[in-house]
């Protein structure tokens, strides 16, 4: 049928993954850091998701398209009701008796200074704020047994290749693990730090891991 639904600008969309959250009925998902209509039988065609895109990147059109199905929206809500309430009761003993992994304080990057003790022979973390609030096992998954260390480039409005830099080169680091959001603004934390291993001239072994903002891996490399 021929019906109102929504158009996504891969180009304009930035992965904030804000329409995600606006969109009550779940048909978008972020897939590889862009907004898409993955359920277009879910689109009600009412445009919730429009306001909140912050770069334009969601329009209306008229295509042929499954109409909206209020049923499957409905019961896709309630198996993830269901899986989340599951999962809640399943590790509410775990976590109520999870300890934290974190080695070092302070542990943001603006804070730590470059020669602190914690850096000689020590695994890093570097983590883009965002990801302990969306990946639910943080601390066992990723900071044990490394010096963490977390920062938001587009909040802090710093560059952290020039600290990260002197980090790399004034200390014997072993190894870096990067995690990061698969946001757009993300992605300035990760070009910091490759351009701080190249500015150091170390070969020091760099692992990235991608979080969604459901808080599952997208990719690691």
């Amino acid at each position: 049928m021929i019906r109102k639904i929504i158009n996504i600008n891969k180009e304009k969309c930035n992965g904030c993954g804000l329409c995600v959250t606006a969109c009550h009925e779940g048909a978008i998902e972020l897939v590889e850091g862009k907004a898409t209509l993955s359920n277009e039988h879910y689109c009600d065609g009412l445009g919730d998701c429009l306001p909140a895109c912050p770069t334009g990147a969601i329009t209306f059109e008229e295509r042929e398209a499954p109409a909206y199905d209020e049923q499957a929206v409905l019961k896709a809500k309630a198996l993830k009701l269901a899986s989340t309430t599951n999962s809640d009761d399943n590790n509410s003993n775990s976590y109520s008796n999870a300890q934290s992994q974190l080695n070092q304080w302070p542990c943001q990057i603006k804070l730590l200074p470059v020669n602190a003790p914690c850096f000689e022979n020590a695994n890093l973390l570097i983590a883009a704020d965002c990801t302990a609030y969306a990946y639910a096992s943080f601390h066992l998954d990723f900071m044990k047994e490394r010096v963490t260390l977390v920062g938001c480039p587009k909040l802090d409005g710093v560059d952290y290749s020039q600290k990260l830099t002197e980090i790399f080169t004034q200390n014997n680091i072993k190894s870096i693990h990067l995690v990061i959001m698969s946001v757009g603004c993300c992605g300035g934390l990760e070009i910091a730090v490759k351009k701080a291993l190249l500015n150091s001239g170390k070969n020091i072994p760099l692992k990235t891991t991608v979080i969604t903002t459901q808080g599952k891996i997208l990719k690691e490399f």
